[in-house]
């Protein structure tokens, strides 16, 4: 830790720098702490390393007609050049650019290939996030344990359920009941339509594979507000699927739309932006954490703030890094980390195939809009029994669309040449792609590098993920079943890619301090609090176990809110 005598702190000053709780990170989780704890009356701190972000000021672009870009919504070959790994990044253009960060602002280390997609600012990746919120099954809480290739999780989809309504009626997601054991339902609004071709397929699939469902999309847009999110100041989405801009009408959720100002209309809640978080302080004669060690993200200031419970809410990596970096007399090796395993087992979905092709009639038909929320075709491997030879499973993304006429041979886009094949659509086209599960492993890991320090004198963080066979079995099996589908659907020319990307474009990075009910393997206890430090709650995707197939933020909002509950319990019976 930095020299004492360089801290903003005083006598006087430490009661104004004493909060009840302490939340370090503002995104998807971290604002969910935010809004459970201050509506519990807790005074609560939330560190933001990133600028500020308010509502509709500072969406920039949200309303820009493409024509108002000078370039169309390309990057400029010096902003590709400079940002080599962000521009990576699904949903990266001159239209979202601001939510994420530059590459030369924050340097990592990759021991292996590791694509890390950041975007630092109060509302974190919420307001760049892919918004799909399928509940996890049983299977996935049970699968590790019951196939043998993860440590056992120490609750079950039962501990989670209400957790799970509690969220989904607050945000708002619109889907389906469907009653699929493989994805279950939940607290929803009305869902998207398909359109013609993907009511067909639908249809045909389940006619041919009676285990196999391709339902409406679970996602976080408001496809008919209720009053709960009206009271929010949020609006109907509007189709437009411009949502990584930042939605002016409050169409799908944010932390900055949603949690962070519920939060402050309790009047219970601060937020520093700028703020680099360097560490946990713990106090040995006390057993517990006491506060949080800030640099000043601009003046490089060192300030300490103190509260009872801390939240650490960071995003996966940077929670992994904050927590080895909190070294004292009694972990010299980070906060909690008895066992050796923090900033072990980490991993990662797989994105890594997809398929595309071509479906003949519906010509007389088109769609209203432009649908947020994707078709999703739930898991149908390895749920009751292994019956591959892999183990996991995959959630497939789908959908129909038409594109425009002459498809890639389309002239330039400029010219009455162009407006002519622009008049009408082409034919209809499919896609599916995969979420993939993958293995936990202690060799994929995340670590501080000995000698490489950033601007504010923070350690680097070193990267070491890899995929392995049972990723390469997973993709191959999903090629061969999705297109027997799309051929027994009677789609035609179809065609299947590997994209062979580097782990971390998926964006779902989990692990490191993961759960568990035995401290000698695992990090946090079932809920969610450190095993060797228990008013430190891990809740984002530092936390899992495992990371099943399902997209997994809606599963850190329940968590937090599961967490934030028990924390504020236990403080009331003087527990913590």
């Amino acid at each position: 830790m930095p020299d004492n005598k360089n801290v903003n702190i005083n006598a006087s000053g430490v009661k104004k720098n004493t909060f009840d709780a302490i939340v370090i990170g503002s995104g998807i989780s971290g604002g969910w702490a935010a809004k459970e704890l201050c509506e519990n009356g807790l005074k609560t701190l939330v560190l933001e390393r990133g600028r500020n972000i308010e509502h509709i000021k500072d969406y920039p672009t949200a309303t820009m007609a493409p024509w108002e870009f000078k370039h169309r919504f390309r990057m400029t070959r010096e902003e590709l050049e400079e940002n080599p790994l962000i521009s990576k990044a699904a949903g990266y253009g001159a239209d979202t650019a601001h939510f994420f960060i530059k590459d030369k602002d924050h340097p990592y280390v990759q021991e292996k290939p590791f694509d890390w997609i950041r975007g630092y600012q109060v509302g974190g990746k919420s307001l760049i996030w892919g918004r799909a919120t399928q509940r996890w099954s049983p299977f996935e809480f049970t699968a590790p344990a019951r196939y043998g290739y993860g440590l056992d999780w120490p609750i079950r989809y039962e501990d989670v359920a209400p957790w799970y309504s509690h969220v989904e009626r607050f945000i708002g997601v619109c889907g389906n009941k469907d009653g699929l054991e493989a994805m279950p339902d939940g607290e929803f609004l009305p869902p998207f339509d398909f359109n013609c071709v993907e009511a067909d397929l639908s249809k045909k699939i389940n006619q041919h594979y009676k285990d196999r469902f391709m339902v409406q999309g679970r996602w976080a847009q408001l496809s008919q507000p209720n009053q709960i999110h009206l009271d929010q100041g949020r609006g109907k989405c509007q189709a437009r699927n411009m949502c990584m801009r930042g939605c002016p009408y409050g169409g799908y959720f944010s932390s900055v739309t949603s949690t962070l100002p519920w939060a402050n209309k309790t009047g219970n809640l601060t937020i520093r932006p700028f703020s680099v978080v360097h560490s946990i302080i713990y106090d040995e004669q006390k057993g517990k954490a006491t506060g949080v060690r800030v640099i000043d993200a601009n003046t490089k200031e060192i300030t300490d703030y103190f509260a009872r419970i801390i939240f650490v809410n960071a995003s996966a990596l940077n929670s992994n890094l904050v927590l080895l970096n909190s070294t004292s007399n009694r972990f010299p090796n980070g906060l909690g980390n008895d066992n050796g395993l923090l900033g072990k087992y980490v991993a990662f979905h797989l994105y890594r195939a997809s398929l595309n092709a071509g479906i003949e009639g519906y010509e007389d038909k088109y769609y209203f809009g432009r649908n947020p929320a994707e078709s999703i075709l739930a898991n149908f491997r390895n749920l009751h029994k292994q019956d591959t030879d892999f183990v996991g499973g995959y959630t497939t993304f789908m959908g129909a669309y038409r594109p425009r006429a002459g498809g890639e041979s389309l002239p330039a886009e400029i010219g009455g040449a162009y407006k002519d094949a622009i008049s009408e659509p082409g034919g209809w086209r499919v896609y599916m792609y995969m979420q993939g599960e993958t293995i936990p492993k202690e060799t994929n890991h995340v670590r501080l590098s000995k000698d490489k320090k950033d601007q504010w004198g923070m350690p680097l963080l070193v990267t070491s993920v890899d995929y392995d066979d049972n990723d390469e079995k997973l993709i191959d099996d999903f090629l061969t079943q999705s297109a027997e589908m799309l051929d027994k659907a009677g789609a035609k020319n179809i065609e299947q890619y590997k994209n062979h990307q580097a782990p971390g474009l998926d964006i779902h990075e989990m692990g490191g301090a993961r759960m568990g009910s035995d401290p000698k393997t695992s990090l946090l206890d079932k809920w969610n609090a450190m095993h060797h430090c228990k008013n430190v709650f891990v809740t984002d995707g530092a936390c899992m176990t495992s990371t099943g197939n399902q997209s997994p933020s809606i599963l850190y909002m329940a968590l937090t809110a599961r967490a934030a509950n028990y924390a504020v319990s236990e403080m009331k019976k003087g527990n913590l």
